[in-house]
């Protein structure tokens, strides 16, 4: 049985990481070195995921609300100076709106086939407060 930050890691994170770097190199024009750093990751990992090759698993670009989130998320980051502390609490927003909206049921019976997503609406009724 996974947890819902389980499946969040390993379905949502590397998307997440992908347009982040994405916004980062053609919205503020880092380079992949600059994005990795900033996000914490290898210069590779940045190419894998301009390359499409990792981070794959969601489109979050057809969701305006997590796009508009993450759109913020590069902004603070180019700018500079903002803290591990609001760096992760802006990213659990990203997480609870993508659960809330359902965006990882999906995934959740890719991982555990033994899930039932039409008998669980955790994610979509319980307000998550990651470290807030």
């Amino acid at each position: 049985m996974l947890l819902p930050c389980e499946v969040a890691v390993k379905g949502l994170l590397p998307p997440v990481r992908a347009a982040l770097a994405k916004q980062l190199m053609t919205k503020h024009g880092l380079k992949q070195v600059e994005a990795a750093r900033l996000l914490g990751v290898s210069q590779p990992a940045i190419s894998l995921y301009n390359r499409k090759m990792r981070g794959k698993a969601l489109d979050l670009e057809k969701d305006k609300t997590i796009e508009k989130l993450i759109e913020e998320l590069a902004d603070a980051l180019a700018k500079g100076g903002m803290s591990h502390k609001d760096f992760t609490l802006k990213f659990c927003e990203i997480c609870k709106a993508a659960r809330a909206k359902g965006l990882l049921c999906s995934m959740h019976k890719i991982l555990d086939p033994e899930f039932e997503i039409e008998k669980c609406h955790l994610c979509m009724t319980v307000t998550f407060e990651c470290l807030s």
